[in-house]
């Protein structure tokens, strides 16, 4: 009875495993046997088969991985911009009540405005070059950073800085051992949700406005302009491979930077 309960056990350990993987096998198969069933045109929708090879021969000629590391590229740029300028400013305002009294009006007017809308502004003032992709993504995503690393300050147990101050801890070693340790969770969730901005602002400069020839924006708007249906698919699914990498990639970078703040996961 044991044995076939470990028996039991591997089986629904392997189908919770594979459960995804399966679900998007029947979906594909699915869409594959439409297709073909119902004869869809290939510029409507094109069968998985069709995708796969445009896809394959666009990564053999080098065009996918051009346009896909050119904007890497450019979403790491406005990343890294958003996040250093992003955290600092949250944790000034965690930290001092007069600097968060300060800027607290300028996020509450400036975060609802649609970011997109600040293109034909940025496109007059930097031009259709790199830096106005960089500036409109590095400005969405330094928001949800600024405003996570905040409220992750704001929200530190007010007990831990109690008994680190009675262990004679002064306020900067508070500040600095204490506070932005306990925040750290909190400011990775603003990292995540910036990154994640910053890969749909990226994509969207590189379709608008845009007069460079690259970039995966560019290669999906030229695609669709031509009516290569395969073409636009093949790089939507790629853009959706690579913002789960880079998701998945991040949170490993987050649990060896700080793994107490994932012990429980």
């Amino acid at each position: 009875m044991s044995g076939g309960g470990k028996s039991g056990n591997r089986v629904t350990a392997a189908l919770y495993w594979l459960a995804p993987y399966l679900v998007i096998a029947a979906f594909l198969l699915v869409w594959e046997l439409t297709v073909r069933i119902r004869d869809i045109p290939p510029i409507y929708l094109p069968a998985p088969s069709a995708i796969v090879k445009y896809l394959i021969e666009m990564t053999l000629d080098g065009s996918m991985p051009y346009h896909l590391s050119i904007t890497f590229l450019r979403i790491m740029a406005g990343f890294l911009v958003a996040g250093f300028f992003g955290i600092l400013v949250g944790i000034a305002m965690g930290m001092s009540a007069l600097i968060a009294r300060i800027v607290d009006p300028w996020i509450a007017a400036l975060y609802p405005l649609p970011k997109i809308s600040l293109i034909p502004l940025l496109i007059i003032w930097l031009g259709t070059g790199e830096s106005y992709k960089i500036v409109i993504s590095a400005v969405t995503a330094f928001f949800p950073v600024a405003i996570s690393t905040f409220a992750a300050i704001r929200q530190v147990d007010s007990g831990l800085m109690k008994a680190a101050k009675d262990l004679g801890a002064n306020a900067r070693q508070v500040q600095f051992n204490v506070v932005i340790p306990a925040a750290l969770p909190g400011i990775f969730s603003g990292l995540q949700l910036g990154m994640g901005v910053t890969i749909i602002m990226i994509v969207a400069a590189e379709m608008i406005g845009g007069t460079s020839d690259s970039g995966m924006g560019y290669l999906l708007i030229h695609a669709g302009q031509v009516l290569e249906t395969e073409k636009v698919f093949a790089g939507l699914i790629v853009l959706a491979i690579f913002g789960a990498v880079i998701t998945y990639g991040q949170k490993r970078i987050d649990r060896l930077i700080a793994p107490w703040a994932h012990r429980d996961h």
